[in-house]
């Protein structure tokens, strides 16, 4: 093993624990606020990279105009805001590993929505593929011991929310040819999501803050917000050090350790049998979705090599009927002077048997000299 497959693995080891982190338990801490919580993480975040971005300058900023924000940024970080919010807030009545089941409807969502939005279009093994992860978390769903209607429905709604911003985040920025990396998406998204969670947690969890009894612990918080921030960067290390396909195989991976550490960590996250095997056939469905995903991405990039190769032989096909259009009319053109010629030579009485209809050689495209006739 090299010192870069060594650092991949680290990468990736990091991604998972970190991604473990995302936990609001009343067992450990009191502190029944996802609101609050996820309004310190958008603070935090948003300093961390106003930080990085102007005063330390490591990475530069976006071209971004009043007009690219209110269009783009703003719904993007409203959906952003309502994705964590609810799903946060699904932390309080479900547990973690039905939670986690749950997520296996990401890929159904986001395919719905890029379909009703134009920007996927309605394919028959895709759509039954969605069928199959919606029956196997339907499974999981009815074999959960401790099942809540309205935790299953924040859950729902946060993965709804979050296919909404993917769709919206093709749909605006890169149609505008915008590209942010973690930290400049921090950046513009993170107080803009902050102002949108305001209003909730001014009405919601405000007035019950206000208890004396309540806990506040600034390492852990200041803890939790460095994890939250230190995920969205790992998540970035992985993709730019291995793929895409990577980081979707470690998700699936991530799920399952998530599942299997709630079980020994919080007493309510009790499995069944038939919510292991509602949430294997989901994960089948989601395996081959990214499959077909892949699959998709290497026949576009196929594809467009393809293109590429045409349009060069196209170029080139082109450039040769040019020259050998011109080189027709260079010899319709001399035909008519032999015409000419040869008309002359007829009407003068001085004839010169010996001498040539055309008094000097033609000279081709390719520059070989043609005898005269």
């Amino acid at each position: 093993m090299t010192r870069q497959h060594l650092l991949t693995y680290i990468y990736l080891l990091v991604y998972i624990s970190l991604s473990s982190g995302w936990v609001l338990s009343t067992l450990y801490f009191n502190f029944p606020f996802p609101i609050t919580l996820t309004m310190i993480h958008m603070a935090f975040s948003g300093g961390v990279a106003f930080l990085l971005i102007r005063v330390l300058k490591v990475v530069s900023p976006i071209k971004m105009t009043f007009h690219i924000y209110a269009t783009c940024v703003v719904p993007i970080s409203a959906f952003f805001a309502a994705s964590l919010w609810f799903g946060n807030t699904a932390y309080l009545y479900i547990s973690v590993a039905f939670i986690q089941m749950l997520k296996a409807l990401m890929p159904v969502a986001t395919f719905l929505v890029a379909v009703t939005c134009g920007t996927e279009k309605l394919r028959c093994d895709v759509f039954w593929n969605m069928v199959l992860v919606s029956v196997g978390v339907v499974i999981s769903s009815y074999g959960e011991i401790h099942f809540n209607v309205l935790g299953t429905v924040y859950q729902v709604t946060g993965i709804v929310a979050e296919a909404l911003r993917l769709v919206l985040t093709q749909v605006l920025l890169q149609k505008k040819g915008l590209t942010l990396n973690p930290i400049t998406s921090l950046y513009y998204i993170a107080p803009c999501s902050f102002v949108f969670l305001f209003i909730p947690w001014y009405i919601l969890e405000k007035p019950e803050m206000e208890d004396p009894h309540m806990q506040f612990n600034f390492w852990i918080f200041f803890s939790n917000a460095l994890c939250a921030l230190a995920l969205n960067l790992s998540t970035f290390l992985v993709i730019g050090r291995t793929g895409a396909v990577t980081i979707r195989v470690a998700g699936v991976l991530k799920d399952w350790i998530l599942i299997t550490l709630s079980t020994v960590l919080f007493p309510e996250s009790n499995i069944t049998g038939l919510n292991i095997i509602g949430y294997a056939i989901a994960l089948s469905g989601v395996v081959i979705y990214n499959y077909l995903k892949v699959r998709d991405v290497r026949t576009s990039q196929l594809q467009s090599v393809q293109d590429e190769s045409s349009g060069k032989f196209d170029q080139y096909s082109y450039i040769i009927c040019v020259e050998l259009q011109t080189e027709r009319k260079v010899d319709d053109d001399m035909d008519k002077k032999e015409e000419t010629l040869w008309n002359d030579s007829i009407s003068d009485t001085h004839i010169d048997e010996e001498a040539p209809l055309i008094t000097s050689s033609r000279i081709s495209h390719f520059g070989v000299g043609r005898k005269p006739s």
